[in-house]
């Protein structure tokens, strides 16, 4: 063995400690740089949660607050309103709705449709009672997230009544108090003072006696968790709901919705209805398809159109007015006299007119309160009196010679000199003889009694051309015949 022999292998050992020491650094080195880059990965991480934050703070404060007013009786027209405001919310970056509300109640119908549009809003249903939220309204103010109240105002006395005020069915009741739990459960209120507005027999100690439909005023309210605060305008609600600075967009009807509101006034429907029957009136002084007849079919449109719309006429109730119409026509024209299909025709015309201005399920109308029942049928009934008198004397002041209109009504003159004669009142003494129909009789025409041809009115509807005939009666220098 060399001397260098030792030294190469006392070497060895000193190259592996290098090499041990070389990798230890190199793990250190690795550990620290794996340390600096999860700390970086954290603050990058950090960083844009806090990005995210402020622009989430930001758009939250671009949103707006959708606001609308139900201050009228709760029926179709509330309804659509509500569908119209939730229609809205789902297109467009809302952060809330405020719903400001003044009604004595109305239909249950509408009112749990309500009911269940704003519990299922996408947003949150801010809600500012003015004044009054009685028996609908109770229903609806508690579909809402947060009440706020004006001063004054009140909440409650939910029970079902008629427009007498007088209690209905103790169906309709369960039905109400089992809405008001279930609403006043989801929003996290005491569903036995929701169950109490609606049944007196509920007793809560200190907060409502038995034998009495409970009514919150605004304090009491607000003590019992059934309203978060008092405010005296939209305003100040819009402050304790921290969107002070929010834009609002307040809801504009379209004029669709504008005119179906304006035409179910029962005003506007008397006043269609007054036109209908003029329309019929004129028509069936001067047959034949005219002016007056387009004027009724048109109010006819106009009177059930928003009606339909709106959910009150049914399809069978306009189909009840067509029959009407067809028997009153059928009565005039085909059939003398004025007897059973006439009075038939009358009848279901006007039933069609009142069923169309209630709310019924089928033939159901206990939904309607009595006393909606009787103002219908007043409003119905006033319009055709009214109606059919104006239409007397419109005839009377247009349709003669001293008026522009004049020429429209049959006003000639049948003078001698012109070859026209009186009819002979001796033919009273036709009465009892036989003849022979000499043209079809629809149900006037003419006859041949012993040679002779006379205008005669038929009293057996119509009858053929050629057939045996007697004469019954002479009345208004008019011969009345009937079959032989």
């Amino acid at each position: 063995m060399s001397l260098i022999q030792p030294a190469i292998i006392a070497a060895v050992p000193f190259t592996k400690v290098i090499k041990n020491a070389n990798c230890e650094v190199s793990i250190i080195n690795k550990n620290i740089s794996l340390q600096k880059f999860s700390t970086m990965k954290r603050v990058i991480r950090i960083f844009t949660i806090i990005l995210l934050v402020i622009s989430g703070l930001q758009a939250f404060s671009q949103k707006e607050i959708y606001y609308f007013k139900i201050d009228e009786d709760i029926a179709k027209p509330a309804l659509r309103k509500t569908e119209i405001a939730l229609e809205y919310v789902k297109s467009h970056q809302i952060a809330g709705i405020l719903l400001e509300i003044n009604t004595f109640g109305g239909e249950l119908e509408s009112a749990e449709k309500i009911r269940t549009l704003l519990l299922e809003a996408p947003v949150p249903v801010y809600l500012f009672i003015n004044k009054n939220a009685a028996s609908a309204g109770a229903l609806i103010s508690i579909a809402c997230d947060s009440i706020y109240m004006s001063p004054g105002a009140s909440i409650g006395a939910a029970s079902v009544v008629n427009q007498a005020g007088e209690i209905m069915p103790d169906k309709y009741q369960s039905y109400m108090r089992s809405l008001m739990r279930a609403t006043a459960e989801k929003n996290g209120r005491n569903p036995l003072i929701a169950e109490a507005m609606v049944d007196p027999d509920t007793q809560i100690d200190s907060i409502s006696p038995k034998g009495k439909v409970l009514t919150f005023t605004t304090q009491e309210a607000i003590k019992n968790n059934y309203c978060e605060g008092q405010a005296s305008s939209k305003e100040e609600v819009l402050a304790l709901i921290h969107h002070s600075s929010s834009s609002v967009t307040e809801q504009e009807l379209s004029w669709v919705d504008s005119a179906i509101n304006f035409l179910i006034n029962p005003i506007v429907s008397g006043i269609l209805i007054m036109l209908i029957i003029g329309g019929i009136y004129f028509e069936l002084q001067s047959p034949g398809l005219g002016l007056p007849i387009i004027i009724a079919v048109l109010a006819a449109l106009l009177y059930f159109a928003p009606h339909y719309l709106q959910g009150l006429a049914t399809h069978w109730e306009i189909l009840l007015f067509i029959v009407g119409l067809i028997l009153l026509i059928i009565e005039f024209f085909v059939i003398p006299g004025f007897g059973f299909l006439g009075i038939s025709g009358i009848i279901l015309m006007v039933l069609a007119l009142i069923f169309s201005m209630i709310f019924n399920i089928g033939f159901d109308f206990n939904y309607a309160p009595r006393g909606e029942i009787l103002n219908k049928f007043f409003v119905v009934i006033s319009s055709l009196i009214v109606g059919f008198f104006i239409s007397l004397w419109l005839g009377k002041k247009l349709f003669t010679t001293t008026t522009r209109y004049g020429a429209l009504a049959l006003n000639t003159e049948l003078e001698g000199s012109k070859g026209f004669v009186a009819q002979d009142i001796q033919i009273s003494d036709k009465v009892g003889k036989h003849g022979t129909t000499l043209t079809f009789m629809r149900p006037v025409g003419k006859i041949e009694i012993d040679g002779e041809i006379f205008d005669a009115t038929s009293e057996a509807g119509v009858i053929e051309k050629g057939e045996s005939v007697i004469v019954t009666r002479f009345e208004n220098s008019q011969l009345f015949i009937t079959k032989a």
